[in-house]
């Protein structure tokens, strides 16, 4: 099994601590359900640091791929996840405040005892397409194809009959 880090994510911003490492896609249960597939990994590197206003933030990096299943014609579709981004840490009051001020990056709850792969997770989650679908789907192109030739070829045969 998997060992999940976890980290004080002030204290881990505050001194410009990094973790790196790799996430095998089957230990993400959330995101199982749009998963074609469990099989690959995904690296990733979160590093803490500050701010120019003296903030703590984390920058996560993730890439690798994964199969998505299409919500057209259900097969495999291969997607590649290469997010960057910055998180502020805040607490509650910060995060209302947030809600007001227009920044470029999203603010999360600051935790003394944060579960890295969560986080991972749900940055991933918020990142994929609502319904990813092939450009072209040949199951759909077939169907399509068909309905477009041929769309009353039933009625043509009772009016032959």
């Amino acid at each position: 099994m998997y060992e999940r880090p976890f980290i004080d994510s002030l204290d881990f911003s505050r001194h410009g601590r990094r973790i790196s490492g790799q996430i095998p896609l089957s230990e993400l249960p959330r995101l199982q359900e749009s998963l074609a597939s469990q099989q690959g990994v995904l690296d990733y590197i979160l590093q803490g640091g500050m701010d120019h206003q003296g903030r703590p933030v984390l920058d996560i990096c993730l890439h690798g791929h994964c199969q998505l299943r299409c919500q057209r014609c259900l097969g495999a579709l291969d997607y590649a996840i290469e997010h960057e981004m910055r998180l502020m840490l805040c607490d509650q009051a910060g995060l209302d405040e947030m809600d007001d001020d227009e920044e470029d990056f999203d603010g999360i709850l600051a935790e003394a005892h944060m579960d890295v792969i969560a986080l991972l997770e749900d940055e991933i989650l918020l990142g994929l397409p609502i319904a990813p679908r092939h450009d072209v789907c040949k199951v759909a192109e077939g169907i399509n194809n068909r309905e477009s030739r041929h769309p009353f070829s039933v009625l043509e045969k009772l009016k032959h009959n």
